[in-house]
């Protein structure tokens, strides 16, 4: 019975180290080819000879992207986008998740539910699109005409991540913030001194979620930024791949490498800031969603 157990366990590792090396390799090859095709001349990408290494290597592309000033900007924007709109979510996901989790709290059931409710039936684009025309007016009465701000702001609800930070909070034990209101502590003090140190995971793992969803923020950054010295990278992007697939910009060129070769070369470049920090937060990530994912 033994041997048959330990056959069967080492099938089971088999198979699955098998499909998880499988699976790894599905998902990297995408990321493999686009730098390859970045880095490969025009005949083998015009002629899909790029299969996995760059063929007839050149880096003008990279060069060809990084004199463009309009890169440049709209990286700036995407990092402003990126880091004030995950302060801010951060910001409001906090002191929300801190007040639904004490039971103290009036109408903190509904409350609950309401953020709940928000998660099963949405308004729809149109609403939501109306309600940020409305917000931006606003933001116009009060002088505020840069709509990287609307964005920011208007974007910075997150009923997950709200219920993910709730429950880590409910995790802490209650004698400790006792002991600190006892000390004169005020909530805030509380909030800061306890509960946020004694939740790094979840919040760091909130964090990521809000750090890749800003920075990969494409539809609604199209929509409500009109000026395009404004428009983060994505947009950019986007705009760029429109631009050469024109047969009539493109009916001239007759540069070494591509178009499709500086799209990927914005594509690789876009990716970079997301594959250094994500090692960094990596190995909170379990942890953070078990704690904020898990109530007893």
């Amino acid at each position: 019975m033994k041997r048959k157990l330990e056959i069967s366990e080492l099938v089971f590792k088999i198979i699955s180290y098998t499909l998880l090396t499988v699976f790894a390799l599905m998902c990297l090859y995408p990321f493999v080819y686009a730098v390859s095709a970045s880095l490969s001349g025009i005949n083998a990408v015009e002629y899909n000879q790029v299969v996995l290494l760059p063929k007839d290597i050149q880096v003008e592309a990279f060069k060809r992207m990084f004199s463009d000033n309009m890169f440049w900007n709209a990286y700036s924007n995407t990092l402003f986008l990126t880091i004030f709109g995950t302060i801010w979510c951060l910001i409001y996901s906090i002191l929300g998740a801190y007040a639904l989790s004490k039971k103290r709290l009036l109408f903190r059931k509904f409350f609950n539910f309401f953020l709940v409710f928000t998660m099963w039936f949405s308004a729809g684009i149109v609403p939501q699109y109306l309600n940020y025309l409305q917000t931006k007016a606003v933001f116009n009465k009060v002088g505020i005409w840069d709509d990287k701000w609307l964005v920011v702001i208007a974007m910075g609800m997150a009923a997950m991540n709200i219920i993910l930070l709730r429950n880590a909070f409910e995790e802490v034990p209650q004698e400790i913030e006792e002991a600190a209101i006892v000390d004169g502590a005020t909530e805030f003090q509380v909030l800061r001194t306890v509960y946020i140190p004694m939740s790094k995971s979840t919040i760091a793992t909130v964090t990521l979620f809000f750090a890749i969803s800003r920075w990969n923020g494409y539809f609604w950054a199209r929509q409500m930024i009109s000026n395009g010295y404004e428009k983060p990278l994505q947009v950019f992007i986007r705009e760029l791949l429109e631009q050469y697939q024109d047969p009539e910009f493109t009916a001239g060129w007759n540069e070494v490498y591509s178009p499709d070769s500086i799209i990927y070369a914005l594509i690789v470049c876009s990716i970079i800031p997301i594959l250094i920090i994500y090692p960094f937060i990596q190995k909170y990530f379990a942890k953070g969603t078990n704690v904020g994912g898990v109530k007893e």
